[in-house]
């Protein structure tokens, strides 16, 4: 579930501006890439789940690693790759299962339809459309036998995804909206359930205060809303009535923005979770990224 939804969280960077804008942090931006430039993200989630019903007593734990590396194709066009690195464990009245290693990847592209730019300030709207690809091992096991799906580092299946953002950044606030949504496919009988999500950042300059020649960097407050809705999962063409449901995030945190990097640091909290059975539901993530224009 980490990649899932780190696929979405991933696609934010900015550049090609003389002025530091912030961006979001579990969502996605529309602020450009310059053409020919380059743009390198590590971000490092870690989060923990549980059971919110029922005798069972698992717990799931997970440390994402995720290197996104975008271009600028054209002024108006960008291309993203995402490899992600995991480490994922669930603790079970049996022990404990885990598995470690390199994840589905994905690409996509994003491609600004309408921008009007003005000094210091910018609103802009993009759609983006991409795939992910079935790097990760889906067939990992253990003393137990084969894992369960959620500690596997691989769906198995060719997944697509995408959605709209639309962007207003300013050197005093921010403001991105997405809608987005995921497409999986069959494999080996199992299909992950469909995943539609609406997401909302704000981000307000706290310091400095009044900005001169001086200014060099800039450290703003951020929130953020994610709201995920996933359809069930179906195995055999049947449902699996604990998968799939309902969960509301609100998300806050800081970064530091300059020229050439932004530094972040975020927990997400979930406020609502409407899940289906003994699906898991997650207790907090804590988001931590670098980004580096080139």
């Amino acid at each position: 579930m980490v990649i899932y939804k780190a696929i979405f969280i991933l696609m934010v960077f900015s550049g090609g501006y003389g002025t530091s804008f912030a961006v979001p942090i579990t969502t996605n931006t529309a602020l450009p890439v310059s053409q020919k430039e380059i743009i390198v993200r590590e971000k490092i989630v870690f989060s923990k789940a549980q059971d919110q019903q029922g005798p069972i007593g698992r717990e799931a734990a997970g440390v994402s690693v995720l290197t996104v590396i975008g271009y600028g194709v054209t002024p108006k066009l960008a291309a993203f790759f995402i490899l992600p690195t995991q480490y994922k464990r669930l603790r079970t009245l049996a022990g404990d299962r885990d598995a470690f290693g390199i994840g589905d990847v994905s690409l996509f592209f994003r491609y600004t339809v309408y921008s009007k730019d003005a000094v210091g300030r910018t609103f802009r709207i993009a759609p983006f459309l991409g795939v992910k690809a079935p790097t990760g091992d889906d067939n990992k096991s253990d003393s137990l036998g084969l894992l369960p799906a959620p500690v596997q580092l691989g769906t198995g299946s060719w997944d697509v995804f995408g959605g709209l953002i639309v962007t207003y950044a300013s050197v005093d606030w921010n403001l991105d909206v997405q809608s987005g949504f995921r497409v999986n496919t069959r494999h080996s009988g199992n299909k992950a359930g469909n995943l539609y999500r609406g997401d909302i950042s704000f981000q307000y300059r706290l310091l400095p205060n009044k900005i001169d020649r001086a200014t060099k960097g800039f450290f703003y407050g951020v929130i953020e809303a994610n709201l995920i809705y996933q359809e069930k999962n179906t195995m055999n063409l049947l449902f699996d009535q604990n998968t799939g449901g309902t969960t509301l995030y609100i998300v806050p945190g800081i970064q530091y923005a300059v020229r050439r990097w932004v530094a972040e640091l975020a927990v997400q909290i979930p406020v609502i979770q409407d899940l289906n059975g003994t699906a898991l539901g997650r207790d907090f993530a804590i988001h931590t990224g670098l980004r580096l224009n080139f």
